[in-house]
């Protein structure tokens, strides 16, 4: 099999040089182009591409000059469009062994319109879940308990158990990923673009397999998370430009699907409807159109000159939306299929969480109509989905 690892990297030299032996060592007959972008990197990455790419001719590598990261949000499509050359690739992580046979367990299960994702062995940095292994192999390469984690493989491996849900790293067509566009570039440099692009691909009609015949070891988080060569305190800790980035995208992800990220214990998405809703808030205030914008297609607002001059400049920087087509007059023409009446004086947690839920509610209640939840007044003119509008860019 012929497959192209796509690796984008930002200070993550030492991770990047365990990986890539561990490719080397354990790729078997398959022909695997290593394809790397280096991000700004200020740890001589670069330097190291260079050699390898003298070194290794199915070692590819292509650099970000900076100054300003662009993530791998980016960095992935840039390699699967114009570096690699496999008709197969797999997204892959600098901190990531690659075990015995994992290629071979791909092969086995890799066709158009199907992604195969390996099974990870991570140290427990992480609650355990039925998707993944617990098993302490060291948390930097200079602790890696290399002979140890093959020796024991064997009991990890299952030949007869597959499960179906995605999630890095995940191999599959190029031209299934290019169908839908790739990543969605409202998330970088990072974070929920993966859940973003496996909603477009179960919408897609992508089958997704998870072999349990083929392993990496997973160091978990050293991208950017909690990568210490970088701007993470330590390996426990999140870093602060992590979370503030992680709330941004997650924002970004509910305006665009108007849920939060959702899938079921091993890891298969769960995309509820989409509906056009409009949130009409009277007496509405500056924390209130904060906490709802996203949550609406539109927001209908008084005191519109007050707060919406501010709300667009402090929010300006953190998505690619026209806040000024969301963000309405409150006498504007609604023109949303379902609308939800807020009146801030009786609004609480419980009518938070009912907006949160409010695509599985509307999907359930299943009829047109008006009604009140809690203290939220509803109206229900149409039920049209709109999911199925997000699958391509």
């Amino acid at each position: 099999m012929k497959i192209s690892l796509i690796q984008p990297s930002r200070n993550n030299l030492k991770y990047l040089k365990w990986s890539y032996n561990s490719i080397r060592k354990n790729q078997g007959e398959h022909q695997v182009e290593i394809c790397i972008a280096d991000d700004a990197s200020t740890d001589d990455t670069w330097e190291w591409c260079l050699e390898m790419m003298d070194k290794d001719p199915l070692f590819k590598a292509i650099k970000n000059e900076g100054p300003k990261r662009l993530g791998h949000t980016i960095l992935y499509d840039r390699l699967i469009n114009d570096v690699a050359t496999s008709d197969v690739a797999m997204i892959y992580h600098a901190d990531m062994y690659l075990c015995p046979n994992a290629l071979t367990s791909i092969e086995k299960h890799i066709k158009p319109g199907t992604i195969v994702s390996l099974t990870r062995i991570e140290p427990p940095l992480h609650p355990q879940g039925p998707e993944k292994v617990l098993w302490n192999g060291g948390v930097e390469p200079e602790e890696f308990k290399e002979q140890e984690l093959l020796d024991k493989i064997k009991e990890f491996t299952n030949s007869e158990k597959l499960t179906y849900g995605i999630f890095a790293p995940w191999a599959f067509y190029r031209k299934d990923f290019q169908e839908i566009g790739g990543h969605d570039p409202l998330y970088a440099p990072q974070s929920k673009e993966d859940s973003d692009i496996f909603n477009r691909f179960q919408l897609n009609g992508i089958k997704f397999i998870q072999t349990w015949e083929g392993f990496v070891y997973h160091m978990t988080c050293r991208g950017s998370r909690r990568n210490t060569l970088d701007k993470a305190k330590n390996i426990y800790e999140d870093s602060p430009e992590w979370l503030a980035q992680n709330q941004k995208s997650t924002r970004n992800f509910i305006r665009k699907w108007g849920h939060f990220v959702m899938h079921d214990p091993t890891l298969i998405p769960i995309v509820p409807p989409k509906y056009s809703v409009g949130i009409i808030i009277t007496n509405c205030n500056a924390q209130l159109l904060e906490l709802l914008e996203p949550w609406g297609e539109n927001v209908y607002i008084d005191s519109y000159d007050l707060l919406s001059i501010p709300y667009f400049e402090k929010e300006k920087n953190n998505t690619t939306y026209d806040l000024s087509r969301r963000v309405l007059p409150y006498d504007n023409e609604k023109n949303n299929e379902i609308l939800v009446e807020v009146d801030p004086i009786s609004f609480n947690q419980e009518d938070f969480t009912n907006i949160q839920r409010f695509s599985q509610i509307i999907q359930h209640n299943g009829e047109t109509g008006s009604f009140e939840l809690g203290n939220l007044k509803i109206n229900i003119i149409q039920m049209n989905e709109y999911q199925n509008t997000l699958i391509n860019l």
